[in-house]
């Protein structure tokens, strides 16, 4: 290998002999005065400075201390600062040995952090490791010999491979900071905790967009037609159009409007449904032909509802059959319900596609179907003026099934109240403030939050006390104010318990037993000494997503003799 050239030595660096000599008298002189200053200026071996005039023993002073500072400047250099400047190759070398030291030091203290740290991916370990090692290996030939050896390296190096010994440096420090770069996030605790909300963040919006797409498909599921309920509703239909005069007459009036009898309201659009609630009822009753059945269904199903009832077997119970149109007085100048269906603010609402009315959660969904508004499920609040020459008159929803004898309910003494229903609060769960919104001035005045809700489906109406106390009215006062749906949101049952708020008498909860359409945890013991037990809910049970576990309490009440119930291909 070439040596480097050692430089020229100048008169810089060697000085004259003579003037070491001068140099270090005056430097022996200029400590003296020093002494002599800082004494008292009388020393017994120099009694000739302190007999000086003042001017001229100031003038030696500077003339010493210039010597000292003279000195200082002229001295010759250490060994290394010489080297240094005589062979810029060393410097260089030196400098390149650091910056490798400096990342081998980091990249071993990243690889005992990693260890430390436990982290799962070892492979960073390792990694840093690594790093450290090349580094090490790289300088070893360097750190284990002397500094005086390393020092004579140094100067043994050529040019050319102190460039190649650089680049390679470079190259590895290169590799270690992208390393270093790349590992950086599993270090950086701030990292960390913004990686990981950022994490939950989209994990919590994948969430909701799943719970939403999730609620959509189900309340699609429920709210569909199935094919063979529509199958149905078809057939008898054209049963009705082909033969007009094969079905039996209608129950005669003086039997509807007996206020001895048993009278129950169905209103349903579902034929197969109100059918289970009629065959239920009669198959438990004591003595069916005292029991009258007055279902109301739409313009579009009545023929099919006809054509159903008429061609069953009811043991003498009787079975009336109307559409909600044939009620005349239902007209928009008297319901508020069909006059808020015509505005145009509702219609948008409803039927208007636009971005506006996109569902922002599953509550603004279920709420924006319109049935909701449908006049069939308000029809419950015209009962006295339906049927005006009854005493009392029992409501069933068509997703209920009976399963004893109901007239004991006709025995109940209502104590002057309108409704009689089953409670189903408990704990805070069904409390007004569920249904209603308390932020408003009027709700909050008039009613206390926590109040105990109570269910519709089965509930027994006093049409008397209901006339007494006016409310019809009541219920048109306060659907009126809810036009802009700032009182509650749609449905039926917050305007219900608005309007029997303070004429509500609690039944025992054995007559009717909820939660057969979402809650699988009812227990059959509660459900056998059940008098009705209601799907309500997603989960009915004509559909596919009906609970296993309580179909069969309805579905044995289909009739499957029914040669219409065939042809559609309903599974017992």
């Amino acid at each position: 290998m070439r040596k480097h050239p050692p430089g020229p030595i100048t008169a810089s660096h060697t000085p004259h002999p003579f003037l070491l000599l001068l140099l270090l008298f005056l430097y022996f002189l200029g400590v003296v005065l020093v002494v002599v200053v800082f004494g008292d200026g009388s020393l017994c071996i120099f009694p000739f400075i302190g007999k000086m005039p003042n001017q001229v023993r100031q003038c030696f002073f500077a003339v010493a201390a210039a010597a000292v500072v003279a000195l200082l400047l002229l001295a010759p250099p250490s060994s290394a600062a010489a080297a240094a400047r005589s062979d810029p190759l060393r410097a260089r070398a030196e400098l390149i040995r650091k910056q490798a030291s400096d990342h081998a030091a980091v990249a071993a203290a990243y690889a005992s952090f990693a260890r430390k740290l436990k982290l799962e991916t070892s492979k960073q370990v390792r990694l840093f490791a690594d790093l450290s090692r090349n580094f090490s290996l790289l300088l070893s030939p360097s750190s284990s010999s002397s500094s005086s050896s390393a020092a004579a390296a140094a100067a043994a190096m050529d040019e050319a491979e102190l460039r190649r010994f650089e680049r390679e440096v470079k190259d590895r420090i290169r590799a270690a900071r992208a390393v270093i770069a790349d590992a950086k996030g599993a270090f950086d605790a701030q990292l960390k905790i913004q990686r990981l909300k950022d994490a939950i963040f989209a994990a919590n919006e994948r969430l909701s967009k799943a719970k939403k797409q999730g609620a959509f498909s189900s309340l699609i599921a429920a709210k569909s037609i199935p094919r063979s309920l529509h199958c149905l509703a078809v057939r008898l239909t054209e049963e009705r159009i082909a033969h007009p005069r094969s079905t039996p007459p209608p129950p005669t009036p003086s039997e509807l409007d007996d206020p001895r009898l048993f009278h129950y309201a169905i209103f349903s659009d579902n034929v197969l449904a109100a059918s289970v609630v009629v065959n239920s009822a009669v198959r438990n009753a004591k003595e069916p032909s005292k029991h009258v059945f007055h279902v109301v269904t739409d313009r579009m199903n009545l023929g099919a509802m006809q054509v159903m009832f008429r061609r069953g077997d009811y043991a003498g119970a009787h079975v009336e059959v109307r559409a909600v149109e044939d009620y005349t007085f239902l007209n928009s100048s008297y319901v508020p319900v069909l006059r808020q269906l015509e505005s145009a603010n509702l219609q948008r609402f409803y039927f208007e596609n636009k971005l506006e009315n996109a569902t922002k959660d599953t509550t603004n969904m279920k709420f924006r179907n319109p049935k909701y508004l449908s006049m069939l499920n308000h029809l419950r609040f015209y009962l006295p003026e339906m049927y005006p020459k009854l005493h009392r008159i029992l409501f069933l929803d068509d997703d209920v099934v009976v399963q004893r004898d109901l007239t004991g309910l006709w025995k109940i003494d209502m104590d002057g109240k309108v409704n009689g229903a089953v409670e189903t609060c408990f704990g805070s769960f069904h409390r007004y403030a569920q249904y209603m919104n308390f932020s408003h001035p009027l709700i909050k005045e008039r009613f206390n939050p926590n109040a105990c809700g109570w269910a519709y489906g089965m509930n027994f109406f006093d049409l008397d006390a209901w006339r007494r106390e006016k409310c019809t009215e009541q219920y048109h006062y306060w659907q009126n104010l809810n036009e802009n749906r700032t009182l509650w949101k749609l449905g039926t049952l917050p305007p219900g318990l608005i309007t029997f708020y303070s004429t509500t008498k609690p039944l025992d909860k054995s007559w009717h037993v909820l939660g057969l359409g979402y809650n699988p945890s009812i227990s059959m013991e509660e459900i056998k000494n059940a008098a009705v037990v209601h799907f309500n809910g997603n989960m009915k049970p004509w559909l596919d997503i009906a609970m296993n576990q309580f179909r069969h309490l309805w579905t044995k009440h289909v009739d499957y003799g029914n040669e219409f119930i065939r042809q559609c291909n309903f599974a017992a």
